[in-house]
């Protein structure tokens, strides 16, 4: 059997949705304050000065200037 196939019977995620899973969990545990590293170093928060319903958590995309830091987690999960 092939690798999807075994994880269809085996009714598994693949190695891709685990790990998209693991980061955002990462993601929600530093936006609670559950983690030594704070939000704010890793992302920048959006600002909300157009007075539209919101909340203060809303992360920003930060241009990409070299193909590296694509690959960055605050960047990746943002793509997500």
């Amino acid at each position: 059997m092939g690798y999807e196939d075994r994880l269809q019977s085996l009714k598994l995620w693949s190695l891709e949705e685990r790990r998209n899973r693991q980061d955002l969990i990462e993601v929600f545990k530093k936006s609670k304050g559950m983690s030594r590293i704070r939000l704010q170093e890793l992302f920048t928060l959006e600002e909300n000065n157009k007075g539209t319903r919101g909340h203060s958590l809303k992360l920003a995309k930060l241009r990409c200037i070299h193909d590296c830091w694509k690959h960055f987690f605050s960047n990746k999960v943002i793509n997500r």
